[in-house]
């Protein structure tokens, strides 16, 4: 009997695979059809994908709301139909390359307490039950609603004069888009630009020195040592670990809510509402639960 791999691997994106293409090499790699990733990357653009396996799948939308850390380039002078270079130039605008005004039109984004953003019409958002993607390839452009994102630290990492070029290291919140902060910057600028190559360096606590490339990946599954690249999702997620056991462990194995007394016998103290805990029955998980204040209860079972 096969055992379904539970866990995330780190994946390391290359360019020119879309995260769909990640996710079925990954279900390829573990035989098994559980397997989700934690937040989109463009095709063009590389480094950490976080891919979910089995009922760690539960837990993608928790891995994918936490923040992340990009490098990316910004063209000036240019605007595409994308927001990046892949798209088509829509207009070319003369650059005066002022370093001092970059860093000050960059560095003003970290400034603000909340900064307003329209997504770009190549993306996957809905509008209308439709992905704004699909609309923007029958040639359509549509009014976005500006959505609010949290710029937590970003500045110029270098500068490329004779490339009307600069590349910026940005930490932001989930739903941010590179390519439409690099629109806007070239908009308060005054000559327009686009974003060139992108690399995603963190999420979440996945960074890209230890990201697994597919190949290796592959390479792992062929040798049966898959297992071995895959992160416990207590480890992700390190909310204490409980030993239960007796009728306490059935009713959590069924996945009932279990009384706090019981459960937390050896904590002082009350939990507080919200607080979570994995539970387990000594060596392996049962799931993550929740304090209402009396009991916990079950938010994933693994």
């Amino acid at each position: 009997m096969t055992t379904t791999l539970t866990g995330v691997l780190n994946v390391y994106k290359e360019a020119g695979y879309t995260s769909h293409d990640v996710v079925a090499i990954v279900r390829r790699a573990a035989r098994t059809k559980k397997v989700g990733h934690t937040g989109t990357l463009d095709p063009d653009a590389t480094g950490v994908l976080p891919v979910c396996l089995g009922r760690a799948t539960k837990l993608a939308d928790a891995l994918a709301s936490k923040d992340k850390t990009y490098v990316a380039e910004i063209i000036l002078g240019k605007e595409t139909t994308t927001g990046d270079i892949s798209g088509e130039i829509t207009k070319q605008r003369p650059v005066k390359f002022d370093t001092a005004a970059i860093e000050k039109v960059v560095n003003s984004f970290a400034r603000r307490d909340e900064y307003l953003q329209v997504p770009p019409m190549y993306s996957a958002i809905k509008i209308g039950g439709k992905k704004l993607y699909e609309l923007a390839r029958k040639g359509e452009v549509i009014d976005r609603p500006a959505r609010p994102v949290t710029i937590h630290n970003i500045h110029v990492t270098s500068f490329e004069p004779q490339a009307n070029a600069f590349t910026i290291q940005v930490t932001c919140s989930k739903g941010t888009y590179i390519r439409s902060l690099a629109v806007d910057i070239g908009e308060i600028l005054g000559c327009g630009a686009t974003m060139g190559k992108l690399v995603r360096t963190q999420s979440g606590i996945f960074s890209i020195e230890t990201a697994v490339k597919l190949d290796d990946i592959k390479k792992a599954a062929e040798d049966g040592k898959l297992a071995d690249l895959i992160m416990p999702v207590d480890e992700l997620l390190p909310y204490p670990k409980k030993v239960i056991s007796g009728e306490i462990l059935v009713w959590a194995k069924n996945g009932n809510p279990v009384p706090i007394s019981a459960a937390l016998a050896d904590c002082p103290g009350d939990s507080l509402p919200g607080e979570k805990f994995w539970l387990c029955d000594g060596e392996q998980l049962i799931g993550l639960y929740a304090s209402d204040g009396e009991k916990l209860r079950p938010e994933v079972m693994l």
